[in-house]
């Protein structure tokens, strides 16, 4: 597979043995030009071991597609995942294949592991490949990899592998202004021990001429002229608030700042051992969620996801405190206003301009192939039920489904390994034109065919925009930001575009920076990084040794009560704490009340 003349550019030190971070646009080839580096590595380095690290589960099929084309069947490769279920251990499979492929957990998992059929040291492999190595910063799993290569390295151990880091979007760590940008920039290369962040100089126009930048629009809408159900939510959420009797307290509701806000206030009530204030934070936060649900999508399906709470506090709340049963009365005494107002209120303009938007991309000639991205699970089922009963879509060729991340909670449903990879596949072959899809599916899906990509309404930074803007590949794509006139994702939006300059002035900066200038400032990072984590180790093992797991108790969030110790926790797989107590269930407290329907 031959290389285009920009890729042949970046390479050339890593060809050289020298770690690099290569930072080209979405769509331009970089797992491409990696995928060259590790077979020229292979041919060329003895007892050569390549590993592939992806921070999304799904890039793991994906990259190994990539990899098996180049490496064109001369060498084992084998990929895993946290989802596979049963599989060899992964110092097992190094040994016994020459590039593996995998979240970046697992490696860490088996650097730690003391099994010695999962045990692998760093220095087992030759060279190590980092995907969207942007995310190696502060306590993230690349870095802390790449921490105990930093470690390794200032302790002159030898020999260490090769690092090529690939990336589309560096970022600016939240600075704004160049100098705090140039420090970010300067940073990540100290994490990645990196020699030279590598783009285009003398090819430029090459990479402009093969990488399709989509059209970007924005699609704005005015906010609903009238709101009775979100003026209903929050009249009651008044109500709690004077029943809560904080007046410190923010009322701004329906925002992301008054989600953080309830949060903390229920951890400090629960770790305070104030019951009555948990459960009032708590339902706050629920009818937060309906209000950014509403804001989002219908209001329908705003009250379901009250409805959804308020039914299992009911069936499944054991003991009631004086709070919960006037929260549950005041809920029950409105919810029939609640359902009238939200089955005759206005249409969310949002959903008005969206729906126009898919009309126009949809019923054009050819087959087109979208991305809607919106910023959390609940939302991206709303979005689909509207898609599937919105009577002006229901005579266009919309395919669609949802693709989230996993994990799961009270309120949504996750998406195994297997089913993201179902999607994806059909999404790949025209089964399905269109993706529902929160930010799993930002970096590294690779679908040619994509023309069409709506950011939904969404609050994040300039890395994830650059990211979802890369997912439209075709030829005259679209790019379409849909949010409220005035809104804060407008302006974080038309932030997100002044710091992308923003950031490629700085990683300009740092690769005309004289040598022995960048290598002094690189090593006085890494050392002062290894430092301040020894100090956030030592600082940890002082916390844990503090008081004895069997004399630690472990007390029900709910009640209070007693129902285990510390000592009945262990950690599993590296990851996950698991009370291991055979008898837990039957030591806790007994039902007192139970809630009727």
């Amino acid at each position: 597979m031959e290389l285009r003349p920009y890729q042949w550019e970046v390479i050339m030190p890593a060809l050289e043995g020298k770690n690099i971070i290569i930072w080209l646009p979405t769509g331009a080839g970089k797992t491409r030009a990696a995928a060259y580096v590790a077979k020229r590595h292979l041919e060329t380095v003895d007892r050569a071991k390549v590993v592939v690290l992806v921070n999304r589960v799904h890039l793991v099929t994906q990259h190994c597609e990539e990899f098996s084309r180049m490496l064109g069947g001369r060498w084992a490769i084998a990929t895993l995942s946290g989802d596979m279920g049963l599989r060899p251990g992964f110092g097992h499979l190094a040994r016994k294949n020459d590039l593996l492929i995998c979240t970046a957990e697992l490696l860490q998992m088996a650097l730690t592991s003391s099994e010695e059929d999962e045990h692998v040291e760093l220095n087992d492999f030759s060279l190590l490949v980092v995907d969207e190595c942007h995310h190696t910063h502060k306590g993230t799993v690349y870095n802390v990899i790449l921490s105990r290569y930093l470690e390794h390295k200032l302790r002159r151990t030898r020999p260490l592998p090769q690092v090529l880091g690939l990336t589309a979007s560096p970022g600016t760590g939240r600075a704004t202004k160049l100098e705090g940008a140039i420090e970010h920039i300067l940073q990540l290369c100290a994490n990645l021990d990196t020699w030279r962040i590598m783009s285009p100089q003398n090819h430029r126009p090459q990479l402009q001429e093969h990488c399709h930048q989509p059209c970007k629009q924005y699609d704005l809408c005015q906010r609903r002229s009238q709101d009775p159900f979100g003026d209903m939510l929050k009249k009651l959420m008044d109500q709690i608030h004077d029943r809560l009797e904080m007046p410190n307290l923010s009322r701004d509701f329906g925002t992301q700042m008054y989600e953080q806000q309830v949060v903390e206030l229920s951890q400090n009530a629960a770790e305070a051992g104030l019951q009555q204030r948990r459960v009032f934070a708590l339902h706050l936060r629920r009818y937060n969620d309906a209000l950014l649900v509403h804001d989002t999508v219908r209001a329908v399906d705003a009250l379901a996801v009250l409805r959804d709470f308020y039914d299992r506090e009911r069936t499944t709340r054991t003991q009631i405190l004086q709070a919960e049963r006037w929260l549950l009365a005041l809920f029950a005494d409105n919810k029939n206003e609640l359902e009238l107002l939200a089955t005759q209120g206005p249409e969310n303009p949002k959903l008005e301009m969206l729906e126009q938007i898919l009309q126009e991309q949809f019923r054009s000639p050819g087959s087109p192939r979208g991305v809607i991205f919106t910023c959390t699970r609940q939302s991206t089922q709303s979005l689909l039920l509207w898609l599937q009963q919105q009577p002006g879509l229901q005579t266009v060729d919309i395919r669609a489904q949802l693709l989230t991340g996993a994990g799961n909670s009270s309120q949504t449903i996750h998406m195994t390994q297997r089913d993201q990879q179902e999607v994806i596949r059909k999404f790949r072959d025209g089964t399905l034109n269109l993706l529902v899809a929160t930010s799993v599916a930002e970096e590294g899906l690779d679908i040619p065919q994509c023309n069409v990509v709506v950011r939904y309404g969404l609050l994040t930074n300039e890395i994830s925009m650059v990211q979802a803007r890369g997912r439209a590949r075709a030829a005259q794509s679209v790019y379409s930001f849909v949010a409220t006139h005035g809104s804060r994702e407008l302006r974080r939006e038309q932030t997100n575009e002044a710091l992308e300059i923003l950031m490629e002035r700085a990683v300009a900066a740092v690769q005309g920076m004289d040598q022995a200038e960048y290598q002094a400032k690189i090593r006085d990072l890494q050392q002062a990084a290894v430092v301040r984590r020894a100090a956030q180790a030592a600082q940890q093992k002082s916390q844990r040794q503090q008081f004895r797991a069997d004399l630690v108790r472990l007390l029900c969030i709910n009640c209070m009560v007693a129902v285990g110790h510390g000592n009945d926790l262990q950690k599993v797989e590296g990851a996950h704490h698991v009370n291991v107590n055979p008898t837990f269930s039957q030591e806790g407290p007994r039902p007192r009340q139970r809630l009727g329907k």
